[in-house]
């Protein structure tokens, strides 16, 4: 069976990397300009590269579970990027738009939004709700 690929964009080149899915972790680069493609940003994952991903990770993984139309959402989003800035190389921020992706809503029992939640080995080990600051979200990522 193949590894599901992820198609990120280089924030540098502009070229489109694809990535497979269980080494997204692994701080992967351009294959065209050599930059860091994930260095400070969230990684969007969906239904069908999430267990890939969370799965094969060894950091830490901190999901942000999120919708468009959410006013905290988008209020926490600058906040959840600094974070993820912060954190890199220590911890994997993710964010989940649960109107897309209903499946891992309902797996992860997301009642409201936005919800972080905290992975380590592929098992949820806290769960918050509500927007925070960066602080606060680099606090639990490393907790």
């Amino acid at each position: 069976m193949d590894t599901p690929k992820l198609m990120v964009g280089c924030p540098h080149c502009g070229a489109t990397n694809r990535v497979p899915a269980d080494r997204a972790g692994d701080s992967p680069v351009c294959g065209r300009c050599g930059q860091p493609l994930l260095a400070g940003h969230p990684l969007e994952l969906g239904d069908d590269t999430f267990d890939a991903v969370v799965g094969a990770a060894r950091l830490p993984v901190l999901v942000d579970f999120w919708a468009p139309w959410c006013g905290p959402c988008r209020a926490m989003a600058p906040a959840f990027a600094q974070a993820a800035q912060q954190l890199d190389g220590r911890a994997l921020l993710v964010k989940v738009n649960s109107d897309d992706n209903p499946g891992l809503s309902q797996r992860f029992g997301i009642r409201s939004i936005p919800t972080l939640v905290k992975l380590q080995h592929g098992r949820e080990t806290h769960r918050q709700s509500g927007a925070l600051a960066a602080g606060a979200i680099t606090q639990l990522a490393l907790s």
